[in-house]
């Protein structure tokens, strides 16, 4: 395991490893796998949290290159996922796929970030919808909380796709097979490019 599972793979001061005692419950790590001897490593790409030590047990929570902080908030897929899901259990509606990406120079106004969302069954207001999911988000991610409340970012915008909107993306990007995903998040916008 290593600590920050957000850090670049290239950096030159790599986290430190831990061994399963040195590891805490609800703390974010990248899971990386070593021989018996520990002569190499190998990230596996995933982001993981203990949910208990004794016995040891995790939850797959993302993945390491899948976040977004283009302005310092490390947000990452769990706090994402987990802000959506805060929302519709206060607005139902039903969400097909979903991605998010920074806006860093908007025509006007301060940067955000955006949401991408294909309902299924879209809800009552998507305007309120928004509202509740960045409420949501601030709750989860105290940096991203900061950062709107200090007017750096402005509340995060949802544009509403139509049906087969993320089919047609990922298929014009030759991703149209079973072990392909829609990325949830990235830290610029390679992703949504195309998108809306």
């Amino acid at each position: 395991m290593t600590t920050n599972p957000q850090q670049p793979n290239n950096n030159p001061t790599p986290n430190k490893a831990l061994s399963i005692d040195e590891v805490e419950v609800g703390v974010q790590y990248a899971l990386v796998l070593y021989t018996n001897a520990g002569l190499w490593g190998y990230e596996i790409g995933d982001t993981v949290k203990f949910v208990s030590l004794s016995p040891p047990r995790i939850v797959v929570t993302g993945r390491t290159k899948h976040f977004t902080s283009a302005f310092g908030e490390h947000v990452i897929a769990e706090e994402v996922e987990g802000a959506l899901k805060d929302a519709m259990a206060q607005m139902p509606c039903e969400v097909s796929e979903f991605t998010v990406a920074p806006q860093l120079a908007p025509t006007e106004g301060l940067p955000y970030h955006e949401w991408f969302i294909e309902f299924a069954h879209a809800p009552v207001d998507k305007s309120r919808f928004a509202e509740l999911i960045d409420a949501a988000l601030q709750k989860r991610n105290a940096y991203y909380k900061d950062l709107v409340t200090g007017k750096v970012l402005r509340p995060l915008v949802v544009h509403a796709l139509s049906h087969g909107a993320f089919v047609a993306w990922m298929k014009a990007r030759g991703m149209n097979d079973a072990q392909s995903k829609v990325p949830r998040l990235a830290n610029d916008r390679r992703y949504v490019d195309g998108l809306a």
